[in-house]
Order: C-alpha cells, then structure tokens, then sequence
C-alpha cells in the first residue's frame, strides 16, 4: 500500500483527474455544521475540472438527503449528484419484497423502505433483517442488541447494513451507526451484507454516474476519493483502485493532529496498522489556489 504524501490544498493535484469522489461526513460537514473551505475546494473542482459525486454512507435514498445538506448551507455548486448507501440499500430491498424484513433504526430513516411494498415486522416473523442504526444513537450501542441478536441467531436471519460506518461525527460527539451493530451480529455468527462503502454496489453506481456526466468511460486512474474512515473510505477506494485523499481531520483527528497540525508519521503509522493506503493526505479539505472569481487564496 502506498504511504501519502502531505498536500495543503486540493489545487496542487486537481489537474491530474478528471472526477472526484466525496464523503460528506466528516469531510464537508460534522452533521451540525458545514466546513466552509470543503466547500470551496469541491466547487472549485466542479467548476474548473469536472463532476464531483458525494458518496454517503447515509442510510436513507439520496433525495432524503439533500434537505440536511441545503439546511447546514453546503452549496449546489459544490457537487454535481449524490449517491448514498441507502440508494444502493433499497436496490438490495426491493429483491426481497414483500418482506418481511424487522427494520432497525430511527423512524428518519423511514424513507428507505418507502415505496418498495416490503412487509416490516418485529423479529418474531422476520425473514430479513434491516439495519439503518440504533433506534435511538443518542444513547444506544451496538451491545443494547446483543441479546436480541443472540435470541434470533438461531433462526439464521441474513442482515443488511444499511451504512457500514462504525460511528460518524456529530458535532464534537462520535456517534454509533449502523456498522457497529453489523459488526457484531457478524461476531456471533449472523450473516452480514453490506451496500455501502467500503462495498462495491456504491461504486458501481459513481462510476456509472460519472460515466453519465462525463459522456464516455472513466479513466479510473484519474478518479480521486477523498474521505476521512479508513475502513469505509479509505479502503473502499484501495479496493477498487482508486487514488485517495485521505482527510485526517475527520473521525481520526484526535490521533492524527498535533500543535503543529497534521502528524505525517502517526497517519503514516495508523493507514499501515490498518492495511490501507492512499496517495495523499491533509488535515482538512481545503483549495488554496486563487478561487475562482474572486482572486483571494482560501
């Protein structure tokens, strides 16, 4: 795996691709407000390179996610489509309709089900399992359902995980997702299926996306991910070989910012540990160069 090289804006390697993949959280906002210099970065690209797809883990269709970005202010003009995990969920769903299926999760991620005539039950007459996250990730774990999991294991119900994540930031908080509870159904013994990333049913579908916008195939040598969890992120990129921007300011900054700022050789030390790899790294998303129209440095 390739150790990255420290960049402090996206400006010093945009000319060698022509698409960029994006994570959100973590990246472009904390879930309560947005990072104003991602935002420029990423609308800088759009403007003077080419598409650039946000690519979410959120459990939820895509269309349910906007109204969240519009409302901590991230700007059209920074992204050209999204496609999130819950998108590549309900293809997965609609496979298994009429259900039934016991649906985990809070009620705001009813909008995955929707439309898709599935039955949802309890776990009782469940023949799937749904996992969007905790029903309340405020003050739930993964461990509140170890013994729901251990009481149906028997009965060798297959669960969907509808965002992988093991936790997301929210604010200054790390909050549980629904990987978590993935994770350990998949430790006792359950059998997991995962949509999202570090999966390739979401990239299949940015690739096919580009694909759309660009108006011709995609040089996969000059896509550029940049995302800041290095299970999800950073090695669903490795596995489909992909170049990376590793943001070390997200969900392991607390490891990997010092006084100085970004710690090359604990990020260096943390990709390795974890069998990842990525061509470049900054603390945070940034542009630097002139932005366009108005002549200053971000």
């Amino acid at each position: 795996m390739s150790l990255p090289e420290p960049i402090q804006g996206l400006d010093e390697i945009a000319d060698r691709y022509d698409v960029v993949l994006s994570d959100v959280w973590g990246v472009i906002h904390n879930g309560r407000e947005r990072f104003a210099p991602a935002c420029r970065a990423l609308s800088a690209f759009a403007e003077q390179r080419g598409p650039v797809i946000l690519i979410s883990n959120a459990p939820r269709p895509a269309a349910d996610v906007v109204p969240q970005l519009d409302d901590l202010g991230v700007p059209r003009a920074a992204w050209s489509t999204l496609i999130t995990s819950g998108d590549a969920t309900r293809a997965l769903l609609a496979d298994r309709a009429p259900g039934p299926v016991w649906a985990i999760g809070p009620d705001r991620d009813a909008a995955l089900y929707a439309g898709l005539g599935l039955e949802l039950t309890g776990p009782e007459d469940a023949a799937l399992i749904c996992v969007t996250g905790p029903y309340d990730d405020e003050t739930e774990t993964a461990e509140d359902y170890r013994d729901r999991f251990e009481a149906i294991l028997p009965r060798r119900l297959p669960l969907l995980c509808a965002n992988p994540d093991i936790v997301v930031q929210r604010g200054d908080r790390l909050i549980p997702c629904a990987g978590a509870l993935a994770r350990l159904y998949a430790d006792l013994g359950g059998e997991v299926r995962m949509a999202g990333k570090p999966h390739a049913p979401i990239y299949d579908l940015c690739i096919a996306e580009a694909e759309a916008r660009l108006g011709r195939p995609v040089d996969r040598r000059r896509v550029l991910c940049i995302g800041d969890g290095i299970p999800t992120d950073i090695l669903g990129a490795n596995g489909q070989d992909l170049d990376v921007l590793f943001v070390a300011g997200g969900i392991h900054g607390a490891e990997l910012l010092g006084p100085q700022g970004l710690d090359m050789a604990a990020t260096q030390g943390l990709l390795a540990q974890a069998g990842a790899g990525a061509q470049w790294a900054s603390g945070a998303l940034d542009w630097r160069a002139p932005f366009p129209g108005d002549g200053t440095r971000r």
